[in-house]
């Protein structure tokens, strides 16, 4: 299946040269509660987002990852470069290892390794603290690039998904093999594992996300986010995918992100959309989508009450796009300066980071403004 070649992920030099990570039918109208045990931190309030912090890189930025602690947020960018943004300081420290672009960061809960994934094909592993910080180890992980990746919830184990249509997974510990899974008909966009570390989930480029049992590599059940692919036989180019994958946090639902409408692919015209799955029955329940913004969901995130927000970005320019639990439509945008490619929220859960394509990392807080 030929991928999509857009000006939102144009292919890096160093890789593959191609680039990567229709309306929904009427889905039924099911109730989604917010779990009565699950809140906000205090303060938080979405329509009161704003920019507190903007650093600048030296190249359009892909990804970030805040990690564990908080001290740090960590990004990657189109000159193969990895940085780490002290926080909230923002004192910057470079980290140079890949041969090509690095397209996902994982960070270990003590915060000691780092480990990037890129279209190199490698997976590095890295200190997470110190002044100067080279790789530890390398490893050749798929064959092509590396789209995604996953830390388990016990940190043991680490996923993976490629151009090569394989799910791996890897010992976190020293980045050996342990087993592979196979089952994808198209590129690999997005892992993740299940909170229990029972099941890991993989979607693609075909709106199919993948359930396995992580102990044998079986195949479950597969869901169906169809709506998040599209044909443009004009450009001749399959388009969408799966961006991001997770687990509300009452393990009720689970939310696919992407991008519909996609009307002229290669001028970037589509809209964001996140598909929500009834996780027992696995039935689609809802779609959320949002008037007036042109974009792709690179990364949706459930909130602690169960609402969700996405970091949206494309031809619309750059949103934070926040949905209330059971309502279709979003409730609030807020406008980012520059479009926007990848998220992360701070473990305070008011603050998020954001990544641009002018080369800036923002932070941005979900509250009112100070004084």
């Amino acid at each position: 299946m030929a991928d999509e070649k857009t000006p939102q992920e144009a292919a890096p030099k160093e890789a593959p040269k191609e680039a990567p990570k229709e309306a929904p039918k009427e889905a039924p109208k099911a109730a989604e509660p917010a779990p009565a045990s699950v809140n906000l931190p205090a303060g938080f309030d979405a329509k009161l987002t704003h920019v507190v912090h903007k650093w600048k890189a030296t190249a359009p930025l892909i990804w970030c990852r805040f990690d564990p602690s908080g001290k740090y947020v960590y990004s990657c960018s189109e000159d193969m470069k990895i940085q780490r943004w002290e926080y909230p300081t923002g004192k910057l420290v470079a980290m140079e290892g890949h041969d090509s672009w690095p397209r996902d960061i994982l960070v270990t809960p003590d915060s000691k390794t780092v480990i990037t994934f890129g279209c190199d094909e490698q997976m590095i592993f890295w200190p997470g603290e110190g002044d100067s910080l080279a790789p530890i180890r390398k490893v050749k992980a798929h064959e092509g690039w590396i789209r995604c990746a996953a830390l388990s919830p016990d940190a043991k184990q680490i996923a993976t998904g490629g151009n090569d249509k394989l799910v791996k997974l890897w010992n976190a510990a020293d980045g050996s093999a342990i087993r592979q899974f196979e089952g994808h008909d198209s590129h690999v966009y997005s892992v993740f594992f299940h909170p229990d570390g029972k099941w890991l989930l993989s979607g693609d480029l075909s709106g199919k996300v993948n359930q396995w049992e992580v102990e044998t590599g079986k195949l479950i059940r597969t869901f169906e986010a169809v709506a998040l692919h599209s044909y443009n036989g004009g450009q001749q180019v399959h388009y969408g995918g799966v961006r991001s994958l997770d687990l509300s946090p009452d393990k009720k639902f689970l939310a696919c992100g992407g991008l519909h409408k996609a009307t002229n692919p290669l001028g970037a015209v589509n809209e964001p959309l996140i598909e929500v799955f009834d996780w027992e029955k696995n039935e689609k329940v809802r779609s959320l989508v949002s008037d007036g913004v042109k974009g792709i969901s690179f990364r949706s995130i459930f909130l602690g009450d169960g609402s969700v927000m996405c970091a949206s970005g494309g031809s619309g320019g750059g949103f934070l796009i926040f949905w209330k639990p059971g309502e279709d439509k979003s409730y609030h945008k807020f406008k980012l300066p520059d479009t926007a490619r990848g998220l992360d929220i701070h473990p305070d859960k008011l603050h998020v980071a954001t990544v641009h394509a002018n080369r800036q990392l923002m932070i941005s807080k979900m509250a009112a403004k100070a004084g």
